[in-house]
């Protein structure tokens, strides 16, 4: 009797033990309004993008939930103007993108403490989110301010 009353028990931990990592992400302002909260599974990529504010060009950072940890999987360049293109030290792999511009692939760059401060740029640079098929944009909610972008593993 003792074995086929642990064996319901021992395949529900199974089931939980291989199921994907949960996790919030969650975009607040300093003084805590939050603006943006979604579920962050493992694997799910979220990716803020912004208009480079010197040369206007599409500029794109994108991360992923890797066991509970907010890494920086690659990025988008439209060229390498002021302050783009590859950072020394880091990982990454250099694409060409079909539609012009350049990928940063394979960076891996784990975000200390799951937060990403980002200072949301005016409308011209119109940062967005992109997370879960929902689009929100920042500049329109939060322009000049400073934001954390934070994963919650759960």
């Amino acid at each position: 009797m003792g074995l086929r009353a642990g064996r319901p028990f021992a395949a529900a931990l199974v089931l939980w033990a291989s199921a994907p990592a949960a996790g919030t992400l969650t975009v607040e302002t300093a003084d805590g309004t939050v603006l943006l909260t979604d579920r962050a599974p493992e694997g799910a990529e979220w990716c803020l993008t912004w208009n480079h504010s010197v040369t206007g060009g599409a500029v794109a950072d994108c991360f992923v939930n890797r066991a509970g940890r907010m890494i920086l999987a690659r990025s988008y360049l439209h060229d390498f103007a002021a302050g783009l293109g590859e950072v020394e030290g880091r990982g990454g792999r250099l694409v060409s993108a079909p539609r012009g511009g350049y990928w940063l692939e394979n960076i891996d760059d784990a975000i200390e403490g799951n937060a990403l401060p980002v200072r949301i740029g005016r409308p011209s640079t119109d940062h967005r989110l992109t997370v879960g098929g929902r689009h929100v944009r920042l500049s329109r909610r939060a322009a000049g301010q400073r934001v954390r972008i934070v994963l919650t593993p759960e």
